[in-house]
């Protein structure tokens, strides 16, 4: 009977007749954790420890006791929050927004995400992504009936965006352009340069942009971070995703958020309800309480900043291994590439190290010998450099057996 389903499906596995690759698809992940292996491959800021700040749990109790979150929000959101969200990105990105007409609070931006998809995507459409890339970003192209063409990212330029690549893939069915921005998994911040000449390649070939910027509250060394729309002839054509779960640390919580320009925005709003629902009532109180709370961003900001050089210092150590320093957020990418697969290397950890870390293929063609590891789990900063060590040492004694010398 499975082949009744929607062709676009077809290939999806969830781990329940084949094994399957992501740390985030079917039961596996959850019969590791009951064995007590690490997890440093859920992109889930100081899990799987308790990290709840004292302001909004306070927050959350006192709405409980009231009773009233047992109660739908409208489904494009709470209008605080959507205030609230409006004032964060004018004073970040110096865009003027509506909250009533450019702003909807979503389940988390990776329904978000494919969503915001939805409405342009036809078969026979092709959408440009970079790879790597966030794997959602390829399969929610799939999954709306287009075609993901990939787009190589090099790490002689640390990942940057090289616009002849895009022009190289450039067809008549080229409709849209797809980026996670801080970069996932890579950690590049896309700079000024190569973001004006990607929005000048999309507004010269008439594409729509969509723009996951999930990572942007964590940015290292003064770097600048620029949001697409912000440039001039791109807020009418860019639709972006944004997310409270990396930034702030409430990943449990689900709540995202599009802002896009009106036009796209009413149709966004006329399909909430039969698409995505109402976001959770209590975790909207939660974001709300987290963004009048300045002090919970600086916090992190500062022990992830730390995090993220333990984490190179560490990686970059291991013989035969390449790390580059991430720019952004909360992820470590490595080249692994003369110790084997990215399979193999990331079986030889859970087995070895009993800890689970990302295997590089799932974020694109690029990926292939390397691993994704998340350094901000734990809530101690000791046990995630205990964790980076575990991984040093396995891969050290991997080479060994390699015989590679050191």
């Amino acid at each position: 009977m499975k082949n009744k389903m929607n062709a676009r499906f077809h290939n999806l596995q969830g781990g329940l007749f084949s094994k399957v690759t992501k740390a985030d698809v079917g039961e596996n992940s959850g019969r590791l954790m009951e064995q007590g292996y690490t997890f440093m491959s859920w992109a889930d800021p100081f899990f799987p420890d308790p990290s709840l700040p004292e302001s909004i749990k306070q927050v959350l109790i006192d709405e409980i006791n009231q009773g009233l979150v047992s109660h739908y929000t409208m489904p494009i959101g709470n209008l605080e929050l959507r205030t609230l969200i409006a004032q964060r990105l004018k004073k970040k990105y110096h865009v003027d927004l509506d909250p009533t007409r450019n702003i909807l609070i979503t389940p988390g931006s990776d329904s978000g995400l494919i969503y915001a998809m939805m409405p342009f995507l036809q078969e026979g459409d092709e959408v440009l992504i970079p790879d790597p890339s966030y794997p959602s970003n390829f399969l929610d192209v799939q999954l709306c009936g287009g075609k993901a063409i990939h787009v190589p990212l090099s790490p002689k330029n640390n990942y940057q965006l090289d616009i002849s690549e895009f022009e190289k893939r450039l067809t008549p069915h080229t409709k849209m352009v797809v980026i996670t921005h801080p970069n996932n998994p890579t950690g590049t911040v896309f700079n000024r340069q190569s973001l004006e000449a990607l929005c000048h390649f999309i507004i010269q070939n008439d594409l729509i942009l969509i723009c996951d910027q999930a990572f942007e509250d964590h940015i290292y060394d003064q770097l600048e971070m620029i949001a697409p729309m912000s440039i001039e002839g791109m807020f009418e054509r860019t639709v972006t995703v944004f997310s409270i779960s990396k930034g702030l640390g409430l990943s449990g919580f689900r709540v995202g958020y599009l802002v896009s320009n009106d036009q796209f925005m009413d149709v966004y709003y006329g399909g909430t309800v039969n698409v995505l629902g109402a976001t959770n009532t209590l975790a909207q109180k939660a974001a709300i309480a987290a963004l009048k709370d300045e002090s919970i961003l600086q916090r992190y900001h500062q022990e992830l900043f730390i995090r993220r050089n333990d984490a190179y210092e560490i990686l970059s150590s291991i013989p035969h291994v390449k790390a580059i320093q991430p720019e952004s957020g909360i992820l470590s990418w490595i080249d692994v590439s003369k110790l084997g697969t990215s399979s193999e290397v990331a079986q030889y950890l859970l087995e070895h190290g009993h800890i689970s870390v990302n295997e590089g293929t799932p974020y694109g063609y690029q990926g292939e010998g390397y691993l994704r590891i998340v350094h901000a789990c734990f809530d101690s900063r000791q046990k995630a450099i205990k964790a980076l060590q575990t991984i040093k040492d396995c891969l050290i004694q991997l080479g060994k057996e390699k015989g590679l010398a050191d």
